[in-house]
């Protein structure tokens, strides 16, 4: 139990995160904090909060566990405002979808304090932003990726394994540069696709006609190009070299289908495409769970 959570930024994912520490019965008193007032006076409008802090560090004051669910570019501003008050023995902890950054800038910022920060990406999400979308069981059955740095207190770090798995999540462990290799070409570059897709299909002279007859399957390879621009202008970003590796051996991997359709290699084409349906049919039955929503 514990006594008081910190919520710096109280949309979608800190308002969830909150909602499902009430529900378990895992605190006693939720303080939040957003960059829009109106924001935080709607989630203590709507329970996800109970206090609403008038600054990131006063939602920090007083609590022993701390979530930072802010852009990932907004970090290390966050980092800056309550620094002062990191101490050992609370568990802070952030939702971003990038880890490699975070831990660059928390080494940087926290300096000393750094030991008591756990990274975490929670593998759960909504094309719904926002706190009125905010649900006690958005990470319930998902997985929660924590990056711990080697300063970290191994005490925070299994306090954040207890305080994920009793709101359902499954959680694992990973380092930075792993998480984000990985997440680039599982997450970032599906994402990037959609987006490029979209727009290529749009922008023809016809566009707009083609997508009178669209379906199915085009709305569901396309339904991530609806998320979050801002969002996923800062995750590609910060993420830049590892997305640009895995576009680079999609580029190559295109090319090789390509090559056939231009040679008239239908047997080669037919491999390539064998190839990926059953490797895709594989990874279904072997209990894949589909793609991360965020």
């Amino acid at each position: 139990m514990f006594n008081q959570l910190g919520v710096i930024g109280c949309g979608l994912m800190g308002g969830s995160f909150a909602l499902a520490l009430k529900r378990s019965g895992l605190v006693r008193r939720v303080v939040g904090y957003s960059k829009s007032p109106s924001t935080t006076e709607r989630a203590r409008r709507l329970g996800v909060i109970d206090v609403a802090a008038e600054s990131a560090l006063l939602a920090v004051a007083g609590s022993d566990i701390v979530l930072i669910a802010v852009p990932v570019a907004a970090t290390e501003a966050t980092f800056r405002a309550i620094r002062h008050l990191v101490e050992p023995g609370v568990l802070f902890m952030d939702v971003g979808s990038t880890k490699r950054d975070v831990v660059d800038t928390a080494r940087r910022v926290l300096k000393e304090r750094v030991g008591s920060f756990v990274p975490a990406h929670p593998i759960a999400g909504k094309e719904s932003a926002g706190v009125d979308h905010a649900d006690a069981s958005l990470y319930a059955g998902r997985q929660v990726i924590l990056t711990p740095l080697a300063q970290t207190s191994p005490d925070l770090v299994q306090k954040a394994t207890d305080v994920w798995s009793a709101i359902g999540a499954q959680v694992l462990k990973m380092t930075a540069e792993n998480h984000d290799a990985a997440f680039a070409a599982v997450s970032h570059l599906p994402h990037l696709l959609a987006f490029a897709y979209f727009n290529a299909v749009v922008n023809q002279s016809a566009g707009r006609d083609y997508l009178s007859l669209a379906g199915p399957g085009f709305r569901d390879f396309t339904r991530i190009a609806a998320s979050d621009p801002t969002v996923w202008r800062d995750i590609l970003m910060s993420n830049r070299e590892e997305v640009l590796k895995q576009s680079q051996r999609l580029r190559q991997s295109l090319e090789s289908m390509e090559t056939a359709i231009h040679a008239g290699n239908a047997q080669a084409l037919e491999n390539l495409i064998r190839a990926a349906s059953e490797g895709r049919g594989a990874w279904q039955i072997g209990g894949g769970r589909g793609g991360p929503s965020k």
